[in-house]
């Protein structure tokens, strides 16, 4: 009866390094997934990014090109008294 304990011990050990195995190469496969779509999504925003950019410099020349001055300098006029000015 030992004999056939240890066989059996042998067979377990056997199929528990297989499970483990299969495990293991189940999870690199899903890591590698993700590693995969995280790195396309970032590229994706790269491009994204780039034509943001790209369209911004475009309003800016547009803006430029049309001689209209910038949003910040039509948005306070020196001339006009501070609200706390007025009051005193």
């Amino acid at each position: 009866m030992e004999g056939q304990d240890s066989g059996d011990t042998k067979q377990s050990t056997a199929d528990m390094t297989q499970f483990v195995q299969t495990l293991l190469q189940q999870m690199q496969s899903r890591f590698q997934t993700m590693s995969d779509s995280i790195v396309t999504k970032i590229d994706e925003m790269g491009e994204r990014i780039n034509e943001l950019e790209q369209s911004i410099n475009d309003l800016r020349t547009e803006m430029g090109a049309e001689g209209s001055p910038s949003p910040l300098s039509t948005s306070k006029k020196p001339d006009e008294p501070k609200p706390d000015e007025g009051s005193a």
